[in-house]
């Protein structure tokens, strides 16, 4: 059955990186509308980024310029990314990747869209 796993997750001080991986099982994900969400202790689920088949990609505001997105099809696998940069303590939260069939994304930062979801890595950024 198609998967997807996340690592890469951690403990960051405030304007610190960390850089998020995603291991797609099975190659039909490099073309699938791939996104990175996240959820805070309390609060809703929040899309983060997305990359589509053409490698277009999108970003909640608030981790504009701060946040990278990125895919690597190469050797066979597919591995989605996201760098994250000048973390602050509101980026805490469990990071999940998902993937939606499809190369184009039509809602790329509603999680109702997504189909396939990874476990999710924790992502804690003290100040």
């Amino acid at each position: 059955q198609a998967s997807l796993v996340e690592s890469g997750g951690g403990a960051a001080q405030a304007g610190g990186s960390l850089r998020l991986s995603c291991a797609a099982s099975e190659n039909t994900f490099r073309s699938y509308c791939m996104g990175w969400f996240r959820q805070a202790p309390g609060k809703e689920r929040e899309g983060v980024a997305s990359i589509d088949n053409d490698g277009y990609t999108y970003y909640a505001d608030s981790v504009k310029g701060r946040f990278t997105i990125s895919q690597d099809n190469a050797k066979n696998t597919v591995t989605v990314y996201l760098q994250m940069n000048s973390l602050k303590p509101a980026d805490t939260a469990m990071y999940y990747c998902a993937a939606v069939p499809g190369g184009y994304c039509s809602r790329p930062l509603s999680g109702d869209y997504y189909n396939y979801w990874g476990q999710g890595t924790q992502v804690t950024v003290s100040s």
